[in-house]
């Protein structure tokens, strides 16, 4: 999208949709919340899912959760904006959320892996994608570990998902490195106020 198409966009009253992705354990999901923090507009889109609640999870707020007959009736109804099944349940984001709320004004940010972002750009192509990036792959395995709460057979996965995500950066428009969570903030706030009044990169 052209700096034309951006002034277009915000002159319709046309809401934005920010994409954010990371690889598990660069802190996308705390610089999400520093983001919605921020600007306290910003509707964040929480996706659908089929898996049974974590004990420490709200629905609404975490996931939406619903069964797998209702999910594959929506996939029918051409419901989802993208949609995935992951280890025998399904993720998906609701086109007629997102809809509404850009027809609206509203700018909706999109918490999502890599190829839930390729499904997305091919119905949203203006949407502005951000990709998270850790300092370096060792830093990343010491964050994932430091959790204590996956198996070595599960960090091993997380990191070779990881490597696969991050060859994938080039899909998106914008880079950040969190090393420093603090400038990672304010580089993300940044890249969001430069869309809202108007302009890009």
């Amino acid at each position: 999208m052209n700096v034309e198409n951006d002034n277009n966009m915000a002159a319709s009253g046309k809401g934005r949709l920010f994409i954010l992705s990371a690889p598990s354990g660069a802190g996308k999901t705390t610089l999400c919340r520093a983001l919605t923090e921020h600007f306290s507009d910003m509707l964040y889109s929480v996706s659908y899912t089929t898996r049974k609640p974590r004990k420490d999870e709200m629905s609404g707020a975490d996931y939406h959760f619903i069964s797998k007959k209702d999910f594959v009736a929506k996939i029918k109804e051409g419901k989802w904006a993208e949609w995935a099944e992951v280890h025998g349940n399904f993720y998906g984001t609701s086109a007629e959320f997102l809809n509404e709320a850009l027809a609206s004004g509203n700018d909706v940010l999109l918490d999502i892996d890599v190829e839930g972002a390729r499904q997305i750009l091919k119905k949203y192509p203006d949407s502005v994608t951000i990709f998270i990036m850790p300092p370096n792959p060792e830093i990343l395995r010491k964050r994932i570990e430091s959790r204590g709460s996956d198996s070595r057979e599960v960090i091993e996965r997380r990191m070779e998902n990881a490597e696969r995500e991050m060859a994938q950066r080039d899909l998106y428009r914008h880079v950040i490195v969190n090393d420093s969570l603090h400038e990672a903030v304010a580089e993300l706030v940044g890249i969001v106020e430069m869309y809202r009044k108007g302009g890009r990169q």
